[in-house]
Parts: structure tokens; sequence; C-alpha cells
């Protein structure tokens, strides 16, 4: 489905990539598993076991910490953060053992084995995800640039993360063993629990769920606007959910680096400027979408919209439907 008018003021900033994190020699399956997260075994520096398994577990809570990469960072320490506070306690960035014990009431393995199937690597693959929009104009699909790209994003992890659980393992060989982190939710296949409102917080860069009990069922790390183009205020709703939407370019917004006079669209994929699913918003213009970098999130300005990791993207678009309230908010810290 193509995206509605809104739809064509939101674009992806391309970014280059950071430095890949260094992981020791301690990242191993054991270590994660049986890591018990403090002061000392956290760090915003450098991924850590217990790094993993903390955001593991949120990530099971419905807390979403985001790309599960290990480390203690921004968006971990907002799950974290969120988490508190919806089990009534002080809210703090630091793990107490009160919070820790509730979390960890889910005793299953934050790690588990998976068997490279055909579909992970039949692709197509690109050989490059350009870094010009108007490179990615007449590409039949913005597909994954490789099986390891593909599966990182199967699994919420980054890529690097899968790598150093896997020294040595082929992604592009179906049949290959591998480990992943386990971040699925426990209990039954039930549908998702339905949304009555959402709350977007531009300050904090977070995207909250609420049923209508006002219980907050779903929390997320997001990018909301910039400075230049800031997100609306108030409360609108949502209009349409498209998923696999084709990204149609207007010239008429001038977007910074994009030098076509002519309207031009990106065709579908995981690697589409607006990722896999987009919430048109009754706010002309905005809208909830994925992103093609989900390390980026929160550490990277937007549009005007509200962009969050694929996965997360689509959490929300299954849990929302045409009229569920959405309000913007400038929260405090």
């Amino acid at each position: 489905m193509s995206l509605t008018k809104a739809g064509q003021i939101c674009i992806f900033l391309v970014f280059a990539l950071a430095a890949l994190p260094a992981f020791g020699a301690e990242m191993t399956v054991d270590a994660i598993n049986s890591a018990e997260p403090s002061k000392t075994t956290l760090s915003n520096d450098k991924p850590t076991p217990a790094g993993v398994r903390l955001q593991v577990l949120l990530d099971r809570a419905h807390f979403s910490p985001g790309e599960i990469d290990g480390r203690f960072g921004e968006n971990a320490r907002k799950a974290l953060r969120a988490y508190t506070e919806a089990q009534q306690l002080p809210s703090s960035d630091a793990l107490t053992d009160e919070v820790w014990k509730a979390l960890r009431a889910d005793d299953r393995p934050a790690t588990m084995t998976y068997t490279v199937a055909e579909q992970d690597v039949a692709g197509p693959f690109l050989r490059k995800l350009p870094s010009r929009m108007e490179e990615m104009k007449g590409i039949p699909k913005l597909s994954f640039t490789s099986p390891r790209e593909a599966l990182a994003e199967k699994f919420h992890m980054s890529e690097q993360l899968l790598a150093a659980l896997n020294p040595g393992r082929q992604f592009d060989r179906a049949g290959e063993t591998i480990v992943v982190v386990d971040s699925t939710h426990g209990g039954s296949a039930a549908s998702p629990t339905k949304a009555d409102r959402i709350e977007i917080d531009k300050r904090r860069q977070t995207v909250k769920l609420f049923d209508k009990s006002n219980v907050l069922i779903g929390f997320y790390p997001a990018t909301v606007g910039s400075e230049e183009k800031p997100s609306p205020s108030g409360t609108f709703k949502v209009t349409e959910i498209s998923r696999n939407p084709t990204y149609r370019y207007n010239p008429a917004y001038h977007f910074k680096d994009v030098r076509s006079h002519r309207p031009f669209k990106i065709n579908p994929g995981p690697n589409n400027p607006v990722g896999t699913v987009w919430i048109n918003l009754s706010a002309e213009g905005y809208g909830i979408h994925g992103t093609p970098s989900p390390g980026k999130i929160s550490k990277v300005q937007s549009h005007g919209c509200v962009r969050l990791t694929n996965w997360d993207a689509e959490r929300v678009a299954a849990s929302v439907s045409k009229g569920t309230q959405v309000a913007f908010v400038d929260g405090s810290g």
C-alpha cells in the first residue's frame, strides 16, 4: 500500500555508521544467562552479558530497549525507568533489587539456538543500500543487505551482537545453527492487547500505549521530531495503517540532501525510508513508522514524524486501529 500525503513529508536521515562496539571473550551464552546486572556489570561504554540479559527481559515485558546491543545506554535506561514506574516504584535509572526481582520472574534463558532457514537466506539482498534517496528509486525492493542484517532484525539484535555470539558461523547458510537472544513474550500466542490511546513524549523521545483501564501495556524508545521541524502538540487519531508502504517523495517539501525537482517513489522493504509500517495520523504530514537504522533510534532527528525500530512499529500497529487516540505531550526531564 502506498503512503498517504502525510507520508511524503517524513524522511529517513542517512548518517554514517558509528564505530563498532568491542565485545570481549566474556560474551558467551552461559555468561549472559547467569548474569546479575549491577552498577559494575552494566556499562554504557561497552556491551556486557548483564546488559544483554537486562535488555531481553525488558523487551519481553513490553518495555522495549530498542535494538538489543548489550549496552546500558539511553534507550535501555528509558525502558527501565518506565518499567519501574509501571511497577509503582520510585522512578530511577538504577536497577534496584526489587525491580530486578520482578524482571527475573521470567526465568527463561535470555538466549536460544536457531537454525537458519531457507527463507532467511533466499533474498534477494541489496548489494549496498544507497545513501541518497534519489539512488533508491527504481530498486525493485528495498531489501536487507545480507542474511546477517535480516537475522539481527528478526531477533531485535544489533548485527555486532549477533556476530559476537556466533564466531565462525555462516549466516548465509541454511541449516546452520546459531545463537540469538530470545525476546519472545511468554504465555499463549493470543492477539496483542488493544491500545485505547497512545502517548508520545516529545522531550523524552518515547511512545507509550495504554489500555482502557489506563494501564501501560507497551513502551518504546523513539525519535520524535527535531528543532528544525518539531512534532505537533495536541491530540489526534490514527487514520490508516499501511504495511510494507511505498514511499513517495514530493519535491515541494525540499528535503535536505535531496536534489530532485521531480516526484519519485521508493519501493517497499525493510530498508525503505519509513521501514515496514506507516501509521498515519490525523495531523497532516505526520505518522508513526519504522526505520532502516534501528541503532539510531533516539540518537538522530526526524522530520517531525515518530520513528521506531521496525519491530516496535509493527507491535504498535498490531495494537492500534483506525480511530485510536494519539496525544503528543512535552514531558519533563
